[in-house]
């Protein structure tokens, strides 16, 4: 079985939080007022590191009427495929980011997109990670077709 999946994300346009770090308050605001949104199937945020300001920046879908706050931005999100597998929230992640460089390997018809950032976001409800004791994360690597 395999524990790597293609997923492919809309071209749409996200909220983003201000560049920050967990514990700095940026973050935190951002998760209060997603939060507080209707829930969906699906989880509508992602996380994303910026590598170049050394701080995470949170994405929540946009839907058009959404009462944004003056202090995050809406943009224009590219998206694209995505090599997905899952892990363990806070814990080492080099495991799963060498399963999808196996899976990209072996399947020889995809390469790492590298003008897209990395994502990754909770897919479990918050009921599950208190009973496990753990959150499960998606790891969202940007891929593209070879030619």
């Amino acid at each position: 079985m395999e524990n790597v999946r293609i997923y492919e994300m809309p071209r749409c346009k996200m909220v983003a939080s201000q560049c920050g770090m967990f514990g700095d308050g940026k973050l935190e605001r951002f998760d209060e007022w997603f939060s507080s949104l209707p829930k969906s199937m699906f989880p509508r945020d992602f996380l994303s590191y910026d590598q170049e300001q050394e701080c995470f920046i949170w994405y929540y879908m946009f839907d058009e009427g959404m009462e944004v706050p003056d202090e995050f931005c809406i943009i224009d999100f590219s998206g694209g495929l995505y090599a997905v597998t899952t892990g363990v929230d806070g814990e080492d992640n080099s495991e799963e980011m060498e399963e999808i460089n196996t899976f990209i390997k072996e399947k020889g018809c995809f390469e790492k997109d590298p003008s897209r950032v990395e994502l990754g976001n909770i897919p479990n409800p918050q009921p599950a990670g208190e009973v496990m004791g753990y959150n499960q994360m998606n790891y969202y690597v940007p891929i593209k077709i070879k030619k």
